[in-house]
């Protein structure tokens, strides 16, 4: 690098000088997308609990996972004071009746994962590096989707450590937990998927808060009380059809129907068989709709 004094007033050149700033060719390895899709994957995981972040960050996340753990080890307690023969609540119905809790960590979770890089117009960053559209949605998502996971997941851990030391049947404990990871997948997926849907339309992340609980609850609300309605009336056969209008009534259809779970419809009305499949193909085609927009919605860098 030169730097130049400024020329004589004769004219002549000035004196030019050669300075070593310390640049060097980078000859390492080369690690490429893959690195930084598990790379984007892990910090974005770390963020969902607080990890790497100030001490408040960590706050909220992790009272809610002791809010959804709590309820567990409460059951097993009293499952194994009292010797009972069965759980209080079945795996698969366990996530159902946390929504709430669920749908408050979605909220807080899914804007700290993508506002901040549109507020901050983070993308071309991003993309600066050896990493396309698709590593940056596929790693956001699967992280929301696993930080879920761990959030639902860990409950039925408890339950099930709780059910062996209550000593119950080996077989149909383990045969519960089985299914109920099944379903806090499907819930995972799904609640991932249409938070980030959410929260990447605004880049401000009050708003991305206020709006992920407003999807959650209001279809909710609307869905249980036309359902009650339908019920009061006589109209049983459509109570199970109007589950297919909310993100937790789609979950708790498909568990009911194929997860050994109850359902929480009126009466616990569960979905028939072929509703059943018809649930099954809604939660997995919202899915994979919500990966879609996630993809039309980073289609330019320059958000």
């Amino acid at each position: 690098m030169t730097s130049a004094h400024p020329a004589s007033p004769s004219g002549a050149p000035a004196d030019a000088y050669i300075h070593n700033i310390g640049y060097r060719h980078y000859d390492g390895p080369r690690l490429g997308r893959g690195y930084a899709r598990r790379s984007l994957f892990s910090q974005s995981l770390r963020g969902a609990y607080g990890l790497g972040r100030s001490a408040k960050s960590k706050v909220l996340p992790l009272l809610l996972l002791v809010a959804m753990c709590l309820p567990a080890a409460i059951m097993v307690a009293v499952a194994v004071v009292t010797k009972a023969d069965a759980l209080p609540v079945g795996y698969s119905r366990y996530a159902v009746y946390l929504q709430a809790v669920i749908g408050l960590y979605l909220a807080a979770q899914a804007p700290q994962s993508v506002s901040r890089d549109l507020r901050f117009k983070s993308m071309p960053l991003y993309f600066s590096r050896p990493i396309e559209r698709v590593d940056y949605v596929a790693s956001k998502f699967a992280a929301m989707a696993a930080a879920l996971f761990i959030l639902t997941g860990i409950p039925l851990l408890i339950l099930y450590v709780g059910a062996l030391l209550a000593k119950l049947d080996f077989l149909d404990q383990t045969k519960g937990l089985g299914q109920g990871l099944v379903a806090v997948v499907l819930l995972s997926l799904l609640f991932a998927g249409i938070g980030l849907v959410v929260a990447a339309v605004t880049p401000r992340r009050g708003f991305g808060v206020a709006a992920v609980i407003a999807v959650l609850t209001i279809p909710y609300g609307a869905v249980s009380a036309v359902q009650g309605i339908a019920f009061v009336q006589g109209n049983e056969s459509a109570v199970g059809w109007l589950g297919l209008f909310s993100p937790i009534t789609l979950i708790d259809g498909v568990q009911s129907t194929f997860l050994g779970g109850s359902s929480s419809f009126p009466n616990g009305l569960a979905p028939t068989t072929g509703a059943g499949f018809v649930y099954l193909l809604v939660t997995l085609a919202v899915i994979v709709g919500c990966y879609a927009l996630l993809m039309r919605r980073y289609r330019k860098a320059g958000l």
